[in-house]
């Protein structure tokens, strides 16, 4: 049993994993380098991030067949730090990295993704296919002819092997292909070997040389605290989609934990941080992925690539990989949220295009989900707020009034509870509040229970507590003080 459910985590189709894989590290390539480029190093500290990070989250991570390597969110975050401190300080901020994101797996601090709605979900994968496609503009736009033709060609071999056989992945053959037809017509176009050099030598491990000081920290500290945050945001958001993609489940904490190896392994292996691609991972899982394999081939194959094969690679024509990126673009985006655009409820659409929108504008995917989150909160805040309500019946026989509470008492319905009560009211001898249909949620809701109870009395009416919930009691009993000694819950005499 434990042979089959290995098998099945780590290579259900061993050649599709392998074919899979093999794409994931030719399309790494430029996108390693370029995100080198972004962050002020060498091509060859992307090219061994992405190799040692693809690799150890093939063991240590928590979703089968999701691609992690260097990123362009992470290495924007770098750009400060290696031009004030330098290298060797990107390495140490690195290692801080990953120690921060197994902090944060302890902490199981991946269990916050169920507060991330569907719809900012939804609105994080298509802004992040709008922000594919337009990373390919600078490729595509103003590169002559040959390269719209050989683009062209390129989707046409993508979207129409599949009719002819699905046996190797199109995207794969896309790549050989344009590349053997680019070398033998001597095409002048832009290659993979224009991005950058690639390194020749493989990657050693060694301490960053940086003191060990206070100071050091000080100075590594901010940065490896949000390269952490916004590692881990992208990590789990990824691993969600590819849930999807798959209609599997994965361990979110133990995704955290393995960025966080990851990570360190790559500090002292001379790369930089880097976190879950939602680009490479739908490659990944379009070309066949669904294992373990895919994601360690991947990353074997592409030091492999870059160390062995290197003046080959370097051939491969820009356009051939431009091609497998719009690819990912249009299977990125979801089309779908389009149509319900108009039959979803209005907030969850504002949600979806809002997140959109902050995404593209900012080019920060942290932004526009903590955009999208904050904006489903009020949201949900506000429909809370609509099923709250106060009743109330008076009984001349015992000239008492009992007020009856309905719904969630927070934070944003606390001063509706509060004026929903009479403190003058002529003739009554005792107040009853019935608390058997409500649940009080925190300080502030407390609180305005406290005031409702106090300034009853102060116009000498006692008041009676009824039918608290063991939380809400509990709740009541910590944080309340009406209830404390010199405020008893019924007014002498009563």
């Amino acid at each position: 049993m434990d042979l089959v459910r290995l098998r099945s985590e780590w290579a259900p189709d061993i050649t599709r994993e392998v074919l899979a894989g093999t794409v994931v590290a030719l399309a790494l390539i430029p996108e390693a380098i370029a995100f080198s480029l972004i962050a002020g190093v060498e091509p060859k500290v992307g090219l061994y991030a992405s190799f040692c990070i693809a690799v150890v989250t093939a063991f240590a991570g928590g979703r089968p067949a999701m691609i992690s390597a260097a990123t362009g969110a992470t290495a924007l975050l770098m750009v400060g730090l290696v031009k004030e401190h330098g290298l060797p300080y990107l390495f140490a901020a690195t290692i801080l990295t990953g120690l921060l994101q197994i902090v944060a797996s302890v902490l199981r601090l991946g269990d916050l993704m169920r507060f991330v709605s569907r719809s900012v979900v939804t609105g994080f994968v298509n802004a992040l296919a709008i922000l594919i496609f337009l990373a390919q503009m600078p490729e595509l736009v103003g590169r002559g002819t040959t390269v719209y033709a050989m683009t062209a060609a390129g989707l046409a071999i993508i979207y129409g092997l599949p009719y002819l056989t699905k046996a190797v992945p199109s995207p794969l053959v896309t790549i050989v292909l344009l590349t053997a037809v680019s070398m033998a017509l001597g095409l002048d176009i832009h290659t993979v070997g224009d991005m950058g050099a690639l390194p020749t030598d493989l990657p050693w491990l060694a301490l960053p040389q940086v003191p060990p000081t206070v100071e050091t920290l000080r100075i590594i500290l901010p940065t490896s605290l949000t390269i952490a945050m916004v590692g881990l945001l992208e990590s789990l958001m990824t691993a969600a989609i590819v849930d999807e993609m798959t209609d599997t489940g994965s361990d979110k904490n133990r995704e955290c934990a393995g960025q966080g190896v990851a990570n360190i392994a790559s500090g002292f292996l001379g790369g930089m941080a880097g976190c879950a691609m939602i680009g490479q991972s739908v490659i990944n899982v379009s070309s066949g992925g669904r294992g373990r394999l895919s994601t360690l081939w991947a990353g074997a194959f592409l030091l492999f690539l870059i160390v062995v094969l290197g003046p080959y690679v370097a051939r491969i024509p820009m356009a051939a990989l431009v091609a497998v990126m719009i690819m990912v673009s249009i299977n990125t985006f979801q089309w779908r949220s389009i149509r319900t655009l108009v039959t979803h409820p209005r907030s969850s659409s504002v949600v979806m295009l809002g997140t959109v929108i902050v995404v593209v504008a900012t080019h920060d995917l942290a932004k526009g989900v903590l955009f999208g989150v904050v904006l489903s909160g009020l949201f949900f805040a506000h429909k809370v707020t609509r099923f709250f309500g106060v009743t109330s019946t008076r009984d001349e026989a015992r000239a008492e009034r009992r007020y009856l509470v309905n719904g969630q008492i927070f934070f944003a319905t606390a001063e509706a509870f509060h004026a929903a009560f009479d403190f003058r009211e002529e003739g009554l001898k005792g107040v009853v509040i019935d608390l058997h249909a409500a649940h009080f949620w925190d300080l502030t809701s407390v609180n305005a229970l406290d005031r409702v109870v106090l300034k009853f009395r102060r116009h000498g009416l006692p008041v009676e507590i009824v039918g608290m919930n063991a939380a809400t009691a509990t709740m009541v009993e910590r944080l309340g003080t009406h209830d404390k000694p010199g405020t008893a819950l019924t007014a002498p005499g009563h």
